[in-house]
């Protein structure tokens, strides 16, 4: 076996493999085995044709495809790691035949990616302080106010629209007397004073009835989430089709116990635990990608396969995704109020996605350091923790004892555990002397 290498831009490697007639010879018998369990020959039974009469049956190239394949099936990974010693492969990899014919020498070429060289910078000592932690009475009544919200008696009126009502009406925007994409909405749900479309559009519908129709056009702002619609004079056609008078509860003890709590005051105290977590999770987030964003700014990297930052990229959309359905909606209907095809959201996530990858390879190496890792007791207790929760589904518990779930959960779990410490390194204790 002839083998050469050739070390590629964009961290890939090729290697260009070579077999002798030879070295095939031995494998040809083997391809011929294979395929004659597959091929159906009159007086044998599968798997026990002999070499001429199936070669007589499929032709001799038909078994050196087969011989071929069955020769880079077995030998590729330790093709890789006789001539990859120096670097580290990731992915699968990509091989394509390039010679093949019978009486020939086979020769095929492989690709793989390879993690980039990384030149670690400073990492500790950046002293970021966190912000203070307060719950206002703003959120709070925030909060009460979407709970009295629920908890709303609602009942038709034949009255004209007032603040806090609820109206079902059909609404269709146009531009210039063209329809708006997407603007065409024969019932849609209004609660009056929220200003769903635009401001000024609940204004426009206080005083009317079950049955009014009428016209007024307004003008967008100029960063309006709707791009299509953003800066636009848009003309409004509404016609009431149901109204809904509202009655909120009263903010009281009894309330509260609603909500399975004793009085006012103890589900204020609640909701102020709750937000102040909510807010602690948000502020540990943002402190994460701020330390990670300065780490890798202070590191240097070689080349990162493309195929590398494409496929962070996709695990970013579908992210993203989930996030969208998760919440009720549709990608596609998300797509169509940003504006943008799949194809053009994915070029305006890559950017993130490289900094994503760099952001790993920097984990890796400072993990590495700093000896961090994730003990046995530590993978057991995960697991079993996720198996308690799980339980009830055996396509989940069978998918927790695979070899390829624990080499992932391990991944994530070493570099929460190396966040947790470059968290550690670089917050500032805010109680220290030198605050």
């Amino acid at each position: 076996m002839n083998i050469t290498r050739k070390d590629l831009e964009k961290g890939q490697i090729e290697l260009n493999v070579e077999l002798s007639v030879d070295e095939l010879k031995p494998l040809m018998e083997k391809g011929a085995e294979s395929i004659s369990k597959e091929v159906k020959v009159e007086g044998f039974r599968p798997g026990k044709v002999p070499f001429d009469v199936l070669k007589q049956k499929v032709g001799e190239l038909a078994i050196l495809e087969e011989a071929a394949k069955l020769s880079i099936n077995k030998n590729i990974y330790k093709v890789l790691e006789d001539n990859i010693k120096d670097k580290q492969v990731v992915g699968q990899p990509e091989v394509e035949i390039t010679k093949i014919a019978v009486g020939s020498p086979l020769e095929y070429r492989v690709r793989v990616n390879i993690l980039p060289e990384v030149t670690v910078g400073k990492y500790k000592d950046f002293d970021f302080k966190q912000e203070k932690l307060e719950v206002t009475e703003e959120e709070i009544s925030k909060v009460l106010n979407d709970l009295i919200e629920m908890r709303a008696k609602e009942k038709i009126s034949d009255k004209t629209i007032e603040k806090g009502d609820k109206v079902i009406a059909s609404v269709n925007l146009f531009i210039e007397n063209v329809p708006v994409e997407d603007g065409q909405n024969p019932e849609v749900t209004i609660m009056i004073g929220k200003n769903y479309f635009v401001d000024g559009f609940d204004k426009n519908l206080i005083g009317l009835k079950k049955g009014d129709k009428k016209e007024f056009n307004l003008v967008y702002p100029d960063k309006h989430w709707q791009k299509n619609l953003s800066g636009k004079l848009v003309d409004f056609k509404v016609e009431i089709k149901e109204v809904y008078s509202r009655e909120l509860p009263e903010l009281n003890d009894e309330l509260a116990k609603i909500f399975q709590f004793n009085n006012m005051e103890h589900l204020k105290e609640n909701l102020s635990k709750t937000i102040e977590s909510q807010k602690k999770r948000e502020m540990d987030q943002k402190m994460e990608v701020k330390i990670l964003d300065k780490v890798v700014d202070n590191f240097k990297f070689g080349d990162i396969a493309e195929s590398l930052i494409k496929s962070e990229a996709s695990l970013m959309m579908r992210e993203m995704e989930q996030s969208v359905v998760s919440q009720g909606g549709k990608f596609d209907d998300y797509l169509n109020s940003i504006n943008k095809t799949q194809n053009e959201l994915m070029l305006e996530i890559l950017p993130g996605a490289t900094k994503r990858v760099k952001s790993a390879l920097a984990m890796k190496e400072i993990a590495e350091i700093e000896k961090i890792s994730i003990s046995d007791a530590e993978m057991e207790k995960e697991l079993d923790s996720l198996k308690k929760k799980y339980g009830h589904d055996s396509k989940v518990i069978e998918n927790l004892s695979s070899a390829h779930y624990k080499a992932y959960l391990e991944n994530m779990m070493l570099n929460q555990k190396t966040v947790e410490a470059l968290k550690k390194w670089n917050i500032k204790d805010e109680n220290s002397s030198d605050k």
